[in-house]
């Protein structure tokens, strides 16, 4: 990702970051404390998602602490991968088909609401994503979350086929959801 501002003026700002290795057992922290069991992903599944090519995996730290994070990567379109589950790889079939910005995860400790970390984040991850020649972000909204994405600009466009059964191990609630990317970044 272009943008770095990592270092911590001591101000008690938050501060986001590319997410790396260090961060993940604080990211698996946070995530017990706000999925539910069936969604819970294992070290393995962050590791292998930070480490996707093309990634725009994020952490926002405040004094030092994670206070959230974002696992975002380039993906085949209309594919998400299953929950729990490693990438294997490359994300794209030697660039046969469509790649988006797919956004895996967002979580923001409880400690950290209210700071507009989510939203920042994934900004960010538009915006590189831009950069980096997407046009479309993709997502599965969980656990009601899709009225949070609505208001980024994510649609639920009905799913077909193949996608729908995909879903279906998201749990009942899981909404398919879509925006394009313009080149700017915004909307």
């Amino acid at each position: 990702m272009a943008h770095d501002d990592r270092v911590d003026d001591g101000s008690g700002k938050p501060v986001l970051a590319p997410m790396g290795g260090a961060d993940v057992a604080e990211a698996l922290a946070i995530q017990a404390r706000i999925y539910p069991p069936a969604l819970v992903e294992s070290e393995a599944v962050f590791r292998d998602r930070i480490a996707l090519p093309g990634g725009f995996c994020l952490a926002a730290r405040i004094a030092g602490r994670l206070a959230g994070y974002l696992l975002a990567y380039r993906w085949r379109a209309g594919s998400p991968p299953p929950i729990d589950a490693l990438a294997g790889g490359a994300p794209a079939d030697g660039g046969a088909l469509r790649e988006v910005l797919f956004i895996h995860d967002l979580a923001v400790d409880p400690a950290g609401r209210g700071l507009r970390l989510g939203t920042r984040m994934v900004e960010r991850a538009l915006a590189a994503a831009a950069d980096a020649g997407l046009r479309e972000a993709q997502l599965v909204a969980v656990e009601g979350a899709h009225r949070y994405w609505q208001r980024m600009g994510f649609t639920q466009p009905a799913p077909t086929g193949a996608l729908r059964a995909k879903l279906a191990s998201y749990g009942p609630q899981a909404r398919w959801m879509t925006r394009p990317i313009s080149p700017g970044g915004g909307r």
